[in-house]
Order: structure tokens, then C-alpha cells, then sequence
């Protein structure tokens, strides 16, 4: 096996991998899979299993109004703005082992690589949990990191509810009250930095046989929902001619959609995910249907570009349904200091790790926070690229080399 000098050198891969499979067993479904919806009882569970790892640690714990979950390292001038590093701990409903998880459970190996190396920091570390990334049961996602960057108020979120009509605010509740005696913060101090170790959920690192990936940015994301209104019927008695079949009006809209977003280049990203079906009987002409639309692109005139078109698309395709548009969300094109990013690469370069540069297509709490503090990533390969699946897979090795990274770049960062 090989030695690593200095922090790399005590990052323990062994333990990392450990504690991946153990927070994989919350919320375990079959496939290797996970579901551990934001803020649900799995949620929950998680979060008292790193709450437990930190404490014996002797980690001070705290949470804030959004339940962001913050573990601090503190560093030899304690009133410095801290380096925050972590990512999140929700999943997808059929989602892997990986998926925010593992930039968790590095930044909490990366702390603790610091204390076994006896190196001490300018600068407080801290390691931060953000609540609902996924945005699948709650939507939008990224509630946690948008509260806490001044992107939005808390209280936009509370009354978006799930398929069981439970809502925000009141799983909120129930998931700050679940740890009773952490601390809760009242104010937000803007980090001097942070980094956020992540799979790269797509396939470039892998095809060029690179395990450290700098990331320099994240595309634009826009978010939409379609509700298209029609009329119940009865399947048996009522002429196709005089239907309003929302059903029908909605899959006319998407595959006019899909024409009108095609891409020659393949740079587009437009996706529809959900669809929801009312009555939902079989021998019933549908009389509502509410889909979702995710728009990505890079450029984010190009990104604008395109969405201005949805509305008349649906509207016309539609026809003789109505249809109701609203956009849920709204993330600009990011881009990453450039600073951090070299610090990253120099990182993997004191390690003997090639690393590459590279964008984000998936969205990350990082691009919010990088509206106050300057922000980069760590990606590492995962298998074929996949993500968002029970068969999403990062080796051990790969795992901790962007620990190892992950831990001299905080490292660097907390002494500037």
C-alpha cells in the first residue's frame, strides 16, 4: 500500500469506506440502493450517526433555522471566518451510495486526518450537512444552502409539501426537534472558502483515467411546472372527438417539447420527470395532469433562451386544455474562484494524483454558496458514470484519494 506524507498521510481510507457503508444501510433498498428522503425518519436517523461520530471526536455540533447540520474544527484564531466543506445527506428515491453522502463523510475524515496529523489551523473548519439537496421530496432542492446564502427566505419553503401532503415546515419541526440539544445558530457568518468533495455523477473522469476532477463551475438550472386541465369523462360513453383528455393534451406538449429543445450538439440538458395523473382511473378520461420540466445549459442566454419558449409550446400543443405554468427555480451558470481550484490541483499534485479540470452539469448546494464565499469542488469517478441509481459505485481508492485532496486543500485554506 502506498505511504503519504502530512495530512494526506493520515487519511484513513479503511474508516472512510466503513463509514459509507454504514450510513448506505440507513435507508437501504434493494440493488445497493438508498432512499433517504430529506428530513424523513432515515434523515433523521443519519443525521444522529454523525452527530454521534463527531462528538467522539470532541466536535462541537450545531444546527440552524433550515436544519443545515455544522460540526466545527476550531482553529488557533477562532473568531476568523471558518472553511467550510461538506455537502448533503438526502438521497433520491431510488438513488445510490455516493450521491452527497461521501462529500460528507470526506470532509469529516479530512477534519480528522488534521487532528491525527497534530496540524493545527489559522482558521475554524467546519463541516457542514445542507438539508434537501435532492429536491425530490421537497421541491426545489437545495433549500438548505439557499437559506443559508441569503438566496431565499426560510419561509418561501415551509408550505411546499410532498405526495403524502406533509409539509416543509412541519417535517422541519419534526427533524430539529428530533436533536433537541444542539445548538442552534442564529446568524450566518460567510465562510472564507468552501470546498465540496462530490462523485462527478457523469463519465469524463473515468474515460480519461483521472481520479481527481477540479471543478470550475456548474451550469444554469431552470425548473418548471405544467398543469394541464381538462374535463373527466367517462371512458366507455364519451366521443374521442369531444374529449378534453388532459392526459393526451400533456403528452402532445412534452413530445412538441422535446422537438422544440432538441440539440445538435448535445450540450442542452431538458428532462421530464415527474407526471402526475388526476383521477388516475382506468376507465376515465384524465381531467389533470401536472408535469415537471428541468432545463440546463451552461450559457445561461442560451438557457433563458429556451425556457421563454415552453409556454406557447404547451399552450399550443395543448389544445382544447388549458395550461398553467410556473417555474419552481432558477439557478444561474456558475462559475468557481479560480483561486480554490488551483489550490485543488496543486493538492493533488503534492499527492502524485493527475487532475483534470472540469465543469459540473448537475446542480450542487456549492452554487449557492458560491454567492458568499469564494467556492470550488473535488469531483471523483464514479462507475460508467452513473448516478441517481441503486448501481451508482466509487471505489475505496477513489474515495480516499479526494479525501486526501479534499483534506490539504481545506489544510491550505484555513492557514491563508
Amino acid at each position: 500500500m502506498r505511504e503519504f506524507n502530512g495530512v494526506a498521510g493520515q487519511v484513513d481510507g479503511g474508516r472512510l469506506w466503513r463509514r459509507l457503508m454504514q450510513m448506505a444501510e440507513i435507508g437501504a433498498i434493494p440493488g445497493n440502493g438508498v432512499n433517504r428522503q430529506a428530513l424523513s425518519e432515515e434523515d433523521i436517523a443519519a443525521r444522529e450517526l454523525l452527530i454521534d461520530w463527531a462528538r467522539r471526536r470532541g466536535y462541537a455540533v450545531a444546527v440552524d433555522e433550515a436544519a443545515n447540520l455544522f460540526v466545527r474544527r476550531p482553529g488557533s484564531e477562532p473568531d476568523l471566518p471558518p472553511v467550510l466543506t461538506g455537502s448533503h445527506m438526502d438521497s433520491q428515491p431510488r438513488g445510490g451510495r455516493f450521491d452527497g453522502i461521501y462529500g460528507v463523510i470526506a470532509g469529516l475524515e479530512a477534519i480528522e486526518a488534521l487532528d491525527d496529523a497534530g496540524t493545527a489551523t489559522r482558521r475554524p473548519i467546519e463541516l457542514v450537512a445542507w438539508t434537501n439537496e435532492e429536491g425530490s421530496r421537497f421541491d426545489p432542492g437545495c433549500m438548505g444552502s439557499m437559506v443559508f446564502s441569503g438566496t431565499a427566505p426560510l419561509e418561501r419553503f415551509e408550505d411546499a409539501v410532498d405526495t403524502d401532503g406533509i409539509s416543509f415546515g412541519r417535517a422541519l419541526s419534526r427533524t430539529l426537534g428530533a436533536t433537541p440539544d444542539l445548538p442552534r445558530r442564529r446568524e450566518t457568518i460567510p465562510p472564507a472558502a468552501y470546498v465540496e468533495a462530490h462523485i462527478e455523477q457523469g463519465p469524463v473522469l473515468e474515460a480519461a483515467e483521472v481520479t481527481i476532477g477540479a471543478v470550475t463551475g456548474v451550469q444554469g438550472s431552470q425548473r418548471f411546472v405544467v398543469e394541464v386541465d381538462g374535463a373527466t369523462a367517462h371512458a366507455g360513453t364519451t366521443p374521442v372527438r369531444g374529449r378534453r383528455d388532459a392526459l393526451q393534451a400533456a403528452l402532445r406538449a412534452v413530445a412538441r417539447l422535446n422537438e422544440t429543445m432538441a440539440d445538435p450538439n448535445d450540450v442542452l440538458r431538458f428532462t421530464v420527470g415527474r407526471f402526475e395523473v388526476e383521477p388516475n382511473s382506468p376507465n376515465t378520461v384524465p381531467s389533470r395532469v401536472r408535469f415537471s420540466i428541468d432545463l440546463r445549459h451552461p450559457d445561461g442566454w442560451e438557457l433563458d433562451r429556451r425556457a421563454r419558449r415552453i409556454p406557447r409550446v404547451c399552450e399550443n400543443a395543448a389544445l382544447p386544455c388549458s395550461v398553467r405554468i410556473s417555474r419552481t427555480f432558477d439557478q444561474r451558470p456558475v462559475a468557481f474562484e479560480s483561486g480554490i481550484v488551483e489550490t485543488i490541483e496543486r493538492s493533488a499534485a503534492a499527492i502524485d494524483q493527475p487532475s483534470l479540470r472540469i465543469p459540473s452539469g448537475a446542480n450542487h448546494d456549492a452554487a449557492f454558496v458560491a454567492k458568499v464565499s469564494p467556492t470550488a469542488m473535488i469531483f471523483i469517478p464514479c462507475l460508467r458514470g452513473v448516478s441517481h441509481h441503486e448501481s451508482e459505485y466509487a471505489s475505496p481508492e477513489d474515495c480516499a484519494a479526494g479525501a486526501r485532496v479534499l483534506a490539504e486543500t481545506v489544510r491550505t485554506l484555513a492557514d491563508s
